[in-house]
């Protein structure tokens, strides 16, 4: 599914950041390590890397992976590329500064414990989990995101999953 709607010559989402994700620009530190989870074709890990950050950019399409490359290249910038399944990746333990996951709502709801332990695990001590996701009032927009109301966040959600 992803692979074809990557297909083409131009960006899906488009080669600029994440508006959540530039909005905490000052919180970023030139030297930061950054796992950019989901990362498409590398739009955020993209502009994370011209942020002065070291920056992994993991994502399960193929055809995305490439894009992401390509655009790192053609803004000079370095980005470790990954094509991984994410359900299955191993989660380096302790191993980033900062873990930018914008709209990473693939799993359904019986995965998102292991999905939310995974972003913890993976930040060193005092990290930061820069998290970003549709919530129901998506279903009422019929612009995309998750079309099932379990798969989508509420502030109650995250506050539970989130509280240590």
């Amino acid at each position: 599914m992803w692979n074809e709607r990557y297909a083409g010559e131009g960006y899906h989402f488009g080669t600029a950041p994440n508006a959540f994700l530039a909005s905490n620009a000052a919180r970023l530190k030139p030297g930061m390590s950054c796992l950019a989870v989901a990362d498409g074709e590398g739009r955020n890990g993209v502009w994370l890397a011209e942020q002065g950050l070291r920056v992994v950019s993991v994502d399960s399409s193929s055809v995305a992976v490439e894009k992401a490359k390509a655009l790192a290249e053609q803004r000079g910038v370095k980005l470790d590329c990954q094509l991984a399944d994410l359900t299955e990746w191993s989660w380096p333990e302790g191993g980033f500064d900062v873990v930018a996951a914008i709209f990473i709502q693939f799993v359904g709801a019986a995965g998102r414990a292991q999905q939310f332990a995974n972003l913890k695990r993976c930040l060193k001590p005092g990290g930061l989990l820069l998290l970003q996701g549709y919530t129901p009032c998506q279903l009422e927009y019929r612009t995309g995101g998750p079309s099932q109301v379990e798969n989508l966040y509420t502030a109650a959600l995250l506050r539970e999953a989130f509280a240590d």
